[in-house]
């Protein structure tokens, strides 16, 4: 047997406009909205998440897949440092949703969009010496 040409079957992609990139955040958003009616939570629930995530991107001025844990820190402890302690813990939960969402669904699109690996920008374990958003266990 001789050896054969491997090439890379992967999709090559254009440079993506902010116009396109607008689009898809809206679209995964939408579909974010549209898995967790399917999984049967409320309505209430559902436009809570939506909510919070709203306002957490008005803040950070770019897609929410583009946060980091600095960003995160920032947000949580010092945009927020005096809000209820039951709002912080909504926000982080539907970010975190929201971040497992796109992971499960979105991560390769993204990368292929971006070139930017999409993780969770929130530590469910803090580190010695950092206070990080605890998370109750599901």
């Amino acid at each position: 047997m001789t050896p054969a040409v491997v090439r890379d079957l992967r999709e090559f992609r254009d440079p993506v406009s902010t116009e396109e990139l607008e689009q898809f955040e809206t679209d995964v958003l939408a579909g974010f909205v549209l898995a967790r009616a399917s999984a049967g939570l409320a309505d209430g629930t559902i436009r809570g998440d939506a909510g919070h995530l709203d306002q957490m991107r008005a803040w950070f001025g770019r897609p929410l897949w583009d946060m980091e844990p600095a960003d995160a820190d920032g947000c949580f402890g010092k945009v927020l440092r005096g809000s209820p302690s039951g709002t912080r813990l909504a926000r982080a939960q539907a970010l975190t949703t929201y971040f497992l969402f796109v992971e499960l669904r979105h991560k390769v699109e993204i990368h292929r969009m971006t070139g930017r690996v999409v993780e969770c920008p929130i530590d469910e374990k803090p580190s010695p010496g950092h206070r990080a958003v605890r998370l109750p266990r599901r």
